[in-house]
């Protein structure tokens, strides 16, 4: 399947949710996309909800259908609570934590920094974005590349970081200190639908 490169928010638009996390898309037209957005409404079925709560997730972190089930399956053979394990695992990739640390002010914008090869870990070129960050990883950006104008107007919107990064203002790289714990992701997501979807 290939991946998404229309317009984000009427991705956000059609699942009712901000895929940015800012409220952005949803602030002016908080209704479906399209002639009909507006008029369309009904209850949805159990499996309805489900697979809108799991498009809620892929379109957020901006993953193919095949990457997010594989993700998945990884998740479950882990030890612990199966969709917390799985929002861990896809907070842990590369492109994520590049938007996080403020490298670049969407998910798109971070994937694209990767793939163009801006990015280190642990000093080292990593141009795949899906690649899963594991803590104590410093992410940076190559020396040559720190003066990036995209970069510099994306860092100067950031107030405010989460507790799992630690960034280093002065060397402009981040350390993954540890994994992130449940509370400290969206609230919005259930992601025992997601569960359930899986596992029918």
């Amino acid at each position: 399947m290939s991946r998404y490169t229309g317009p984000s928010y009427k991705q956000a638009r059609r699942v009712g949710f901000s895929i940015s996390e800012t409220g952005k898309e949803l602030a002016k037209h908080p209704y479906g996309p399209g002639q009909h957005g507006q008029a369309r409404k009904g209850k949805l079925s159990d499996y309805g909800t489900q697979l809108k709560e799991k498009q809620k997730v892929r379109f957020m972190y901006g993953v193919n259908e095949r990457q997010f089930k594989k993700t998945f399956k990884e998740a479950g053979k882990m030890s612990g609570i199966h969709g917390t394990n799985f929002l861990r695992l896809l907070e842990s990739r590369l492109d994520n934590l590049v938007y996080r640390i403020g490298f670049a002010s969407t998910r798109r914008g971070a994937r694209q920094l990767v793939n163009h090869g801006h990015v280190t870990v642990n000093g080292k070129k990593v141009d795949i974005p899906s690649f899963r960050v594991k803590p104590g990883d410093v992410i940076s950006l190559k020396e040559d590349h720190k003066n990036l104008k995209v970069v510099a107007e994306s860092l100067a919107k950031v107030t405010k970081r989460v507790e799992f990064i630690n960034y280093n203002e002065g060397k402009m790289e981040a350390t993954y200190v540890r994994l992130p714990e449940r509370n400290e992701l969206n609230a919005d997501i259930n992601e025992s639908l997601i569960v359930e979807f899986y596992n029918k």
